[in-house]
C-alpha cells in the first residue's frame, strides 16, 4: 500500500474511531432530551401528572445521571480514539489514553502556573480555560480526549511487546505503554500551550466561511455527503461540533465552543423558556433537522422512486429490500444502504440527491427552525421537536412533503430516462437473499471469505456503522458476483487493495463471524 493510500486509511479509521464515543452520545442524548423536555414548567402545566413529586424525582434523576456523559466527553473520545485506532492491543491503548489525559491535563496546569497564566476563577471562562477533572487547565475539549487516544493507540502498537533489561523486565511488554505514555504526553503538554492559540485562530478562520449564513449550511450538507462514500464524513462533523470551526458561543456566562456543547446547554439545561433558546436554530442548522428532512422524506421518496421503476416480475422481491433500505433511516438514522444502492451506478443522480438535501437544509435554516440533536430518526424528531416548544417543529413537514414529491418525480424520471439498473431494474430476475434477514451470519460470513479470496488473501478486517473495511494482498482475486450472493448492498474500492463490503447496521455481527471463522472457531 502506498504512502498516500495508507494515509487515507488511516484518516478513515480515525472517523470512524469517532463513532464510539457519538454512539454513547446518541441515544443518551435522548434520554436527556425526553426528560428535559418532561421536567419544563409548561408541561407540567399542560400534564398536571408530570408535576408528581415521585414522577419528577424519577425525571430529575435521568437527566442528572445522562448528564455526567455529557460532562466528561473528552473521556469518551479519549477512550473511543484509543480503542478504534489500534491495531494490536486495544486494552492498554484505551488504559494508557486516560493516564495520557490526566497528565495532559495536569501539565498543562504547570504550564499555566509557571508562566504566570494561571486564570482567577471569576475569568477563567473568557481566557479559554476551565476545571476539568478538578484540574484548572486550558479548555481543549473533545481535542485533549482525542491527543491522548492517539497517544494512547499509537504507543500500544509500538511498545506492546517491549522487551527491557532483566532488571525492569516487570515493566516490560504492555506495562511499559502506560508508563511512557506518562513521559510523551509531559513533552506535549508543554508543547500545546504555545501553538493552541495560533490552531484556535486557524480554526475560527475557517468558521467564518462555514458559519456564513445560508452558504455554510449549503456547503455542510455537501461536504457531508460527498464525504460518506469515502467514510470521511465523520471527521468532518466531529470538526463543526467540537472545535472552533463550529463556532464559539457565550450562553448564560459561559463559553462554548463547537455546536454539540452549546446544543448540549441550552437543549439539556437552560430550556425554551431561556433567552439563549433563540440560539437554537442557528446551532440545529448543523445537525439532526438536515438529516430529518433525509431519512423522513428524501429517503421513502427514492424508495418509492426505485418499487415503481422496478421489472414487474421483479417487484415481488426487491419491495422487501427497499422497504428495509426505508426504515433502516427512518428508524435507525443509517442511510448507507439507500444511498449506495445508486450512488456507484449512478453518479449524477447522487448529486442530485445532493442538491436536493442540500437545498431543504437552507430552507429549513430560512425559517428559522431549531429541531435535533445528533441522530435523525422518527423518535428523534418526536422528543426534540414535538415535545419541546419553540422549535418550529412543522417546518419539517411545510419543506420535507413537497421535497418528498420532488425527489420522488426527479428520481423515476431519471432511472426511466437513463435506464438506470436500480434494485429491480436488473436484466436478470433478482433472486431473493434471506441470509441477512434469518441473521445466518456465519453462511454470510463463509460466501465473504472466499469471495475476496480465502483467508490467504485477508491482511485486517474492520468495520464501521454499515460496512466491512478488509485490506486485502490482491484486489484483483475478489469475485464480485459470489460477493453479491452474501446480501451485500454495496460492493465498491477506495484505495487499492481495500474493499468496503456494505451490509447496514448489521454489520458488527457480519465481521464477529468473519474473524471467528479466519480464527477457525467452529460456527454456533
Amino acid at each position: 500500500m502506498s504512502k498516500r493510500s495508507r494515509f487515507s486509511e488511516e484518516v478513515q479509521r480515525f472517523g470512524r474511531s469517532l463513532l464510539l464515543p457519538i454512539a454513547v452520545m446518541a441515544p443518551v442524548g435522548m434520554v436527556l432530551g425526553l426528560a428535559g423536555a418532561l421536567v419544563q414548567g409548561y408541561m407540567i402545566e399542560r400534564v398536571p401528572m408530570l408535576g408528581n413529586p415521585t414522577i419528577q424525582l424519577i425525571l430529575t434523576s435521568l437527566r442528572d445521571i445522562s448528564n455526567v456523559i455529557f460532562s466528561n466527553i473528552p473521556i469518551l473520545f479519549a477512550m473511543g480514539v484509543a480503542y478504534g485506532m489500534s491495531k494490536k492491543e486495544k486494552g492498554i491503548a484505551v488504559f494508557s489514553s486516560i493516564i495520557s489525559y490526566l497528565i495532559l491535563n495536569a501539565t498543562i496546569n504547570i504550564w499555566l502556573k509557571a508562566t504566570g497564566n494561571l486564570a482567577p476563577a471569576d475569568q477563567m471562562a473568557q481566557l479559554g480555560q476551565g476545571m476539568v477533572l478538578g484540574i484548572q487547565t486550558l479548555r481543549l475539549d473533545v481535542l485533549g480526549g482525542i491527543i491522548s487516544g492517539l497517544v494512547g493507540s499509537i504507543l500500544a502498537d509500538r511498545f506492546y511487546d517491549l522487551e527491557l533489561p532483566v532488571a525492569f523486565a516487570f515493566f516490560s511488554g504492555k506495562k511499559s505503554v502506560p508508563i511512557i505514555s506518562i513521559g510523551v504526553t509531559m513533552v506535549i503538554g508543554l508543547i500545546i500551550p504555545f501553538f493552541w492559540q495560533m490552531l484556535t485562530n486557524a480554526l475560527i478562520s475557517m468558521s467564518s466561511v462555514i458559519l456564513s449564513g445560508s452558504f455554510g449550511v449549503f456547503l455542510n450538507i455537501v461536504m457531508v455527503r460527498l464525504l460518506i462514500p469515502f467514510g470521511l464524513h465523520h471527521v468532518w462533523s466531529a470538526l463543526l461540533r467540537f472545535t472552533p470551526a463550529g463556532g464559539t458561543y457565550v450562553i448564560a456566562g459561559e463559553t462554548f465552543v463547537g455546536v454539540l456543547p452549546a446544543l448540549n446547554k441550552i437543549l439539556f439545561e437552560l430550556g425554551p423558556n431561556h433567552e439563549a433558546w433563540e440560539m437554537l436554530p442557528d446551532l440545529t442548522r448543523f445537525m439532526a433537522q438536515n438529516q430529518m428532512l433525509v431519512t423522513l422524506f428524501i429517503i421513502p421518496a427514492i424508495g418509492l422512486a426505485m418499487y415503481k421503476t422496478a421489472y414487474a416480475k421483479n417487484k415481488p422481491f426487491v419491495k422487501g429490500i427497499i422497504i428495509t433500505m426505508v426504515l433502516t433511516p427512518f428508524l435507525g438514522n443509517v442511510t448507507e444502504p439507500m444511498e449506495f444502492s445508486f450512488l456507484f451506478i449512478a453518479p449524477l443522480l447522487y448529486v442530485l440527491y445532493v442538491a436536493l438535501a442540500a437545498g431543504g437544509a437552507v430552507v429549513l435554516y430560512l425559517l428559522k427552525t431549531g429541531v435535533g440533536y445528533i441522530r435523525g430518526t422518527i423518535f428523534d424528531f418526536a422528543i426534540f421537536g414535538l415535545m419541546y416548544e419553540n422549535t418550529k417543529w412543522y417546518n419539517l413537514l411545510i419543506v420535507g412533503i413537497p421535497l418528498f414529491f420532488i425527489t420522488y418525480f426527479l428520481f423515476t424520471w431519471a432511472i426511466k430516462k437513463w435506464n438506470i439498473p436500480t434494485p429491480g431494474r436488473e436484466e436478470d430476475e433478482v433472486e431473493y437473499n434471506s441470509l441477512l434477514k434469518e441473521k445466518r451470519y456465519d453462511e454470510v460470513a463463509a460466501i465473504v471469505i472466499e469471495s475476496i479470496g480465502g483467508r490467504a488473501n485477508i491482511l485486517n478486517v474492520e468495520n464501521c456503522v454499515t460496512r466491512l473495511r478488509i485490506d486485502l494482498k490482491d484486489m484483483k482475486t475478489v469475485d464480485k458476483e459470489k460477493l453479491k450472493t452474501s446480501g451485500t448492498s454495496g460492493i465498491f474500492f477506495p484505495t487499492k487493495n481495500h474493499i468496503h463490503i456494505v451490509f447496514g447496521p448489521n454489520v458488527e455481527f457480519v465481521k464477529n463471524a468473519v474473524d471467528r471463522q479466519l480464527r477457525g472457531e467452529v460456527a454456533k
